[in-house]
């Protein structure tokens, strides 16, 4: 494609939550190695976030990327609450149903883009619908829903949903397996309608596009092709891992505190333990789970924070700092190290001495770690993880499951914590898991190098857009 004369321009939509806004980003670097424009539609301050907690990525390739920062309108919001009994982030659903008055901005932005390229090619999170509804006005332009989660969870959790009779073909046993922990619990009836309600708007999009690689979800790719909602035939492509798999480290002056301590470590000897942006432990859980590595003899990095607010810039300082037990960082200062702000987590999960990631189990940080080759501790908090947790542990066979989500209205105790570390860390089970997520992680790196199954599939998506 001539890099001057472009005839197509690419406009990602992300939802303003960091798992989301975070694969996009990831995407459009890819994109525009190809030598297409990309442009970045969100709010300001999840665009400046998005930017600032970048990873793996050289910081100059962020000025390849136009970003558009839109106003939202102000809303009702309330910090993160630790005491919910489903530790979904509710306080994230004004600022979702606050991002659907980016329809307009959006929208004018297709309009200027249109006049300039042959073809506007709109990305979108799964979550964004309405707001990109307006790209069917556009005569040349066309619009791919995102997936932010793998197809396993998406296919599975579709079809369970589709009552026995109303089954559109039949599936081999081994492709629904038994024991899948249940939809109960995973999100609050608020934040189903507003998925329910987006889901309306999708059916004329070209195309899916999924962060998985088909090494680990081809047949369920192929099956949500199957199951495929919309009356004309549209394209799935498998993209991932979008994070890059080999990381360009900071400069080692700048290096963040935890990679230096992480460098005087024995290889594969370091837990990293991070449940992610969108979930806060509760005070009793926070002692739980310090006991639990603090008594496993195991090294570990422990990034604990609240949950982000819904702009991490103005309502950080409001939100309480998680509490750790007295005295207990100088108890464990020659094995372990607390972390409570922003960790450098590819960079983490790619160094050598990290040898397994105690996980929430969304979907970028399992594909993260997977390509990265380092074996998960399973412990799934809402939404699509609970489901990760089970393909991870069951299906892949490169996890260890902490919480069971059966109960997971109860205290994770510190000895279920200890023996699950020791499972992975110090038996022969661990070494099989171990074993399993070095191979793996081989093989997805395989996947985006030259001739790999997702590099021929980026390749194809290129063709296709630019047709």
């Amino acid at each position: 494609m001539d890099n001057k004369n472009p005839k197509v321009v690419v406009v990602m939509v992300p939802l303003p939550a960091q798992g989301h806004l975070n694969q996009l980003l990831h995407l459009s670097h890819i994109i525009t190695t190809y030598g297409i424009p990309v442009h970045y539609a969100g709010s300001a301050s999840h665009n400046r976030q998005v930017k600032l907690r970048l990873n793996g990525w050289d910081s100059q390739s962020l000025t390849k990327i136009h970003f558009h920062d839109f106003e939202l309108p102000p809303y009702d919001s309330t910090p993160p609450n630790a005491d919910l009994s489903v530790p979904f982030p509710q306080h994230l659903i004004p600022l979702f149903e606050a991002s659907m008055h980016l329809r307009q901005p959006v929208s004018n932005l297709l309009q200027q883009l249109s006049v300039k390229y042959n073809r506007v090619v709109v990305i979108h999170d799964y979550s964004m619908a309405y707001v990109v509804q307006d790209v069917k006005l556009i005569p040349n332009g066309e619009s791919y829903n995102f997936n932010p989660i793998c197809a396993f969870t998406y296919f599975t959790s579709v079809w369970e949903g589709i009552p026995e009779e109303a089954k559109p073909f039949r599936v081999d046993p081994n492709d629904v397996p038994e024991c899948m922990p249940s939809q109960e619990g995973c999100i609050t009836n608020e934040m189903l309608e507003f998925v329910v309600n987006q889901s309306k708007y999708l059916g004329f999009e070209s195309g899916w596009l999924y962060n998985s690689t088909r090494v680990i979800d081809g047949r369920y790719v192929e099956l949500v092709e199957k199951l495929s909602l919309t009356k004309d035939p549209i394209k799935y492509f498998a993209l991932g891992p979008l994070n890059p798999v080999e990381i360009r480290s900071e400069s080692r002056k700048n290096r963040n505190q935890c990679l230096k301590w992480l460098d005087e470590q024995e290889k594969g000897s370091v837990i990293y333990v991070s449940f992610g942006s969108t979930t806060s432990l509760t005070d009793d859980q926070i002692e739980e789970l310090a006991k639990g590595l603090e008594r496993c003899g195991e090294k570990f990095i422990w990034v604990l924070r609240k949950a982000d607010s819904n702009n991490v810039f103005i309502e950080a300082d409001k939100v309480k700092k998680p509490q750790l037990p007295a005295d207990y960082e100088e108890r464990i200062k020659d094995r372990g190290i607390v972390v409570t702000d922003w960790a450098p987590q590819l960079e983490v999960l790619a160094h050598p001495s990290t040898g397994g990631f105690m996980s929430h189990c969304g979907w970028n940080s399992c594909m993260e770690s997977i390509s990265m080759g380092v074996p998960i501790l399973a412990w799934p908090m809402h939404s699509d993880q609970p489901k990760n947790a089970f393909l991870v542990s069951n299906v892949l066979r490169i996890g260890v499951m902490v919480r069971d989500w059966e109960h997971r209205s109860e205290i994770i105790k510190s000895s279920t914590i200890e023996n699950a570390v020791k499972i992975l860390m110090a038996s022969e089970e661990g070494k099989g898991i171990k074993k399993r997520a070095t191979e793996l992680g081989e093989a997805v790196r395989g996947a985006v190098a030259e001739g790999g199954v997702s590099n021929l599939e980026r390749d194809a998506f290129i063709a296709h857009i630019t047709r």
